[in-house]
Formats: C-alpha cells, sequence, structure tokens
C-alpha cells in the first residue's frame, strides 16, 4: 500500500522520536473505526509491517459501538493484525466526555504495558489540533490548556497531526479500507461539530504553523513545570493536612501552579480550580485574604498556608 502518507508517517514518527524505530519496538494504533483511525492503522501496517496491533475502546454508552468495534475486529483479522475491544470501563462520572477520553487512555495505557508495546499511536490529525485550539482559546485556556494536544507525551505519539481529515478520508476509500461515521459529529449540540461547521473550507490556518506554535507552548508548559518544581522543592513546607508556601514574590503563572500542588496535596481528591475562579483567588491572596477553594481553606499574606476544609454538619 505505497503512499505519500506512509512516508510521512514514517519521518514524523522519526522526528517525533529522534531516531529510527528500532526493529524490536512494536506499536499499539488507539482504533475507534473511524477514517483517521483506520488509515493510522493501515499506514502504520504498511509501514512496520508485523510490528503493530490495534485495540478499539467500546464505553457502552451507544448500542452500535459494539458493531463498529466489530467491524475494526474483522478488517484486522483479514490483514493478520492483532486487535481487542476493550472495556467497558468503571463508571463515568462528571463531564462525560471527560471521563470517557481518561477512561479510554486508562484502558489503552494498560492494554500497551500488558502488551509490551513500545509506543501508542492515536489519530489525532491537523484539523482535530485546530478545533481544539480555538474551542480553549475561546475558553481562556492558559499555557498547559493550549499545548496540551502534543505531538508527544511520554510513550504517546500522534504522528498525523500534520495531515487533514480530508486526506485521511480520501485514502480510506481509495484503498478500500472501511469506516464508519460516528453520527455525535454530526450533532451540533457539541461545540466541537458547531466549530468544524464554522471552519470548513477555511484555508486561513496553516496546520504546520500551529503544530509549531503548540510545540513551543509544549516547551514552555515544559520550563514552567521544571520552575515550579524546583520552587515547590524550595518554597513549601508540605506537612499532614496542610502546605505553606514561604514565597510569593513570584510571577503569577508560578503562584497558581504552586497553589494547584498544595492544593491537590491537601484534598489530593478535589476538582482542580481553574480560569476565574483561581485568578480572583490569587488576587485576593496576595491582598492578605483568607479564600475557599476546591474545598480547601486558603490564607493569603506574605506567606500562603492551605489547609482542607472541615467537614460540614449535614443536619
Amino acid at each position: 500500500m505505497p503512499d505519500a502518507l506512509a512516508d510521512r508517517l514514517k519521518a514524523e514518527t522519526h522526528r517525533l522520536l529522534g531516531r529510527s524505530l528500532a526493529a524490536e519496538e512494536r506499536i499499539g494504533i488507539a482504533v475507534s473505526g473511524g477514517a483517521d483511525s483506520m488509515a493510522l492503522l493501515a499506514l502504520a501496517h504498511h509501514a512496520w509491517p508485523g510490528r503493530v496491533e490495534g485495540a478499539t475502546v467500546d464505553h457502552g454508552l451507544r448500542a452500535a459501538a459494539r458493531d463498529e468495534a466489530a467491524m475494526v475486529a474483522r478488517w484486522c483479522a483479514q490483514q493478520g493484525i492483532p486487535h481487542v475491544i476493550l472495556g467497558p470501563p468503571p463508571p463515568l462520572e462528571g463531564n462525560l466526555q471527560a471521563a470517557a477520553r481518561a477512561a479510554r487512555y486508562a484502558l489503552l495505557e494498560e492494554w500497551r504495558a500488558a502488551r509490551g508495546l513500545a509506543w501508542l499511536m492515536t489519530a489525532h490529525q491537523a484539523d482535530d489540533q485546530i478545533e481544539t485550539i480555538l474551542l480553549r482559546l475561546g475558553r481562556g485556556a492558559g499555557v498547559g490548556g493550549l499545548a496540551s494536544v502534543r505531538a508527544r507525551r511520554g510513550t504517546l505519539l500522534r504522528p498525523l497531526l500534520g495531515a487533514r481529515r480530508a486526506a485521511l478520508r480520501d485514502f480510506c476509500e481509495r484503498a478500500g479500507i472501511p469506516f464508519i461515521d460516528d453520527p455525535s459529529n454530526e450533532d451540533p449540540r457539541f461545540d466541537r461539530v458547531r466549530m468544524r461547521a464554522a471552519l470548513e473550507g477555511s484555508t486561513l490556518i496553516d496546520p504546520g504553523g500551529l503544530a509549531r506554535s503548540v510545540e513551543a507552548l509544549a516547551q514552555a508548559d515544559s520550563a514552567l513545570g521544571w520552575m515550579t518544581d524546583t520552587l515547590a522543592a524550595q518554597s513549601i513546607a508540605f506537612e499532614a493536612g496542610s502546605a505553606t508556601l514561604r514565597r510569593t514574590d513570584l510571577p503569577p503563572e508560578i503562584l497558581r501552579r504552586l497553589l494547584l500542588r498544595m492544593i491537590a496535596h491537601c484534598h489530593p481528591k478535589a476538582e482542580k480550580p481553574r480560569g476565574p475562579s483561581l485568578d480572583q483567588a490569587l488576587l485576593q491572596l496576595l491582598d492578605g485574604r483568607t479564600v475557599a477553594l476546591a474545598d480547601c481553606v486558603v490564607s493569603g499574606g506574605a506567606q500562603w498556608t492551605v489547609r482542607r476544609a472541615a467537614a460540614r454538619n449535614s443536619r
């Protein structure tokens, strides 16, 4: 199945790893059954024959999902590609889409490790990245949020971020590779679907340029993380049930990250505060006030102390 996309896949994987894939390294492909993931699976199988496995996660949220997973399994069997259907995950709570995404990655990582696969690839492509960045910009995301669609994160690789959705679909159609269209991708109730419709046909955003910007943001996020680690070790006193930041003459972004780390220490299961609530809390803490944040009480001033809030009397 020679194709320019296959050459691009190998070249991008080489770039992400800084080297060619070693002969003993095998790859896991997350396959939903859509055109993007079926294209990735077929291209990877062509690029590294006999070294690719596929996994499909069925959350049990749609009646058709089992049939879609079975379609992937049949095609894999025809091609001689090992494939497994994972799920269902534990019951999903809170934001359904976010919980499903977290459960999906947890299942895929467990499968990757159990199978001894060196890498896990997902089929996120250029249009996904464009839509995600614009949606997060509209929600006021910071450096970390804007840098989250990264081409590489640990053993997770996203080698198709330079490819367009239409090109991957065209590849599947030309090669006779089956795929399904998820009906939720056409449901205007979802922000992403409306964003996709608004961007349709637009050439104003260069995917390559956006990918380079995201990479720069990822490097900045890593640098901020390194600074936060260093300052946390130097300036935070962690004790049982409390944490005290002894130094507050720091840039706001560093203070945000240190505060979140202190809250996570005192209340590991707390929902991470973000956006305006976190910004407002920083202003009040710098003014010496005490605030309630994520079921914790935070005392401000020259140094900040975080404690878990006392349990409320239910009577």
